[in-house]
């Protein structure tokens, strides 16, 4: 094979990886990652190496069953272990991602408010915008504009760069994990995993690479497009809790969300810094306003047997094109709606995640170990290891996470 052939054919395969695990950087994402770094300093970098490691194992087992099978998660889901539990899996994702999706288009909207513009008229445009691409696009042009979009996520370093950060210090937090007893401490640790690390990832990696139609003598490539993703968007959490250690923290500023930071910054990291980040927050807002109702869209109609795909009609796909465009709607009016209950469903949005995710890894695994799904490719010995260890770390956190989050405060 020609070099020239070898490059298109990498060209042809990546781009589900990367888009999932960078999207998954989204706007509670990058919130969770500024908190921890303007209350904690770069205390909390350590996470970030686990972090990675884990969303490797899982996303590397989902994409190997995508290319095997040319299926979607819950569609396996749904031959293996019937309509039942798998109807009652689609409705809490539904409400989870609904939660998720109304997050994205409040940071789309906080972020656009930064520059002077009014919510009103930007949250329509762009849910007008994202609906257009998905419902009159073909597959390859939505990947193509998101794999772009993918790029302004570097933003955040250069943002991180301008700030002036400790690199001494930040290699020894790195390297040298820092435990606090303190709840917020415990909180925001196990945050940065569990905002990492989401059901609908699973679902949309899958989806993604069967309808890619990614051939098992292609899954090198594919296995490589899984691992950079994974490696990029921690990168990126690394710059984004680097920026707001260097200037938030020293000066005991408190911020409870993303936009908060990016005006923070100015006066400590300069203008363009501020901008930076603020750009990047409007960019990952709006590609999870996207990616999220997508995969809702994916995900239950595979789980019900209907008709999926962007490269689909509105005629040919009804369900699926009717749920996406129902999320988009529902979501953005509601981000309009004064006084509607956005944080309270957010926080529902993560609770129901984390209750879904230790269920979604363990079908997963018992799936990729099927040998009459996976025959050669399921998981060895030494790999089950590391991914079941994976699994009930997460399990264990996600758990710590929801008895922190409903347990009463103390003084």
């Amino acid at each position: 094979m020609t070099r020239w052939r070898k490059i298109l054919l990498f060209l042809s395969v990546i781009g589900p990886g990367i888009i999932t695990a960078n999207i998954d950087n989204d706007a509670g994402g990058i919130t969770t990652y500024s908190v921890a770094g303007a209350r904690f300093g770069y205390a909390l970098l350590w996470t970030l190496i686990p972090t990675t490691i884990a969303l490797i194992v899982i996303q590397e087992m989902v994409a190997r069953m995508g290319v095997v099978t040319g299926k979607g998660l819950s569609d396996l889901i749904r031959e293996h272990y019937g309509v039942r539990a798998t109807f009652f899996m689609m409705i809490v994702l539904l409400i989870a991602n609904f939660g998720t999706t109304i997050a994205n288009f409040a940071g789309w909207a906080a972020s656009m408010e930064i520059f002077g513009i009014s919510k009103y008229i930007m949250v329509p445009s762009g849910a007008f915008l994202v609906w257009l691409l998905v419902t009159k696009g073909s597959y390859r042009m939505v990947e193509r504009v998101l794999l772009v979009a993918c790029l302004i996520y570097l933003g955040y370093i250069f943002s991180g760069v301008m700030s002036g950060p400790d690199w001494g210090a930040i290699v020894k937090n790195t390297f040298v994990p820092t435990i606090k007893w303190e709840t917020e401490f415990i909180m925001l640790t196990i945050a940065i995993v569990g905002t990492t690390i989401t059901p609908w990832m699973q679902f949309y990696l899958q989806s993604s690479i069967a309808e890619k139609g990614v051939k098992k003598e292609n899954y090198k490539i594919s296995k490589l497009d899984v691992v950079v993703g994974c490696l990029i968007t921690d990168i990126i959490a690394f710059f984004i809790i680097i920026t707001c250690a260097t200037t938030l923290f020293p000066h005991g500023i408190r911020i409870n969300e993303a936009q908060e930071a990016a005006l923070a910054l100015r006066p400590f990291a300069g203008q363009y810094a501020s901008i930076l980040f603020a750009v990047s927050l409007a960019n990952a807002s709006i590609l999870g306003a996207i990616v999220v109702p997508l995969s809702t869209a994916y995900y239950i109609c595979e789980a019900m047997g209907w008709e999926a795909g962007v490269n689909k009609s509105f005629k040919e796909a009804p369900q699926f094109m009717w749920i996406y465009t129902a999320l988009i709607v529902v979501s953005a009016l509601l981000v309009l709606i004064p006084g509607a209950p956005l944080v309270l469903l957010m926080i529902l949005s993560s609770l129901l995640n984390g209750i879904l995710l230790p269920f979604v890894l363990i079908f997963a695994l018992s799936l990729v170990n099927n040998k009459r799904i996976m025959g050669k490719y399921i998981n060895s010995k030494g790999y089950n290891y590391i991914a079941w260890g994976t699994v009930v770390i997460l399990i264990s956190l996600t758990t710590a996470l929801l008895v922190l989050s409903v347990a009463p405060k103390g003084n």
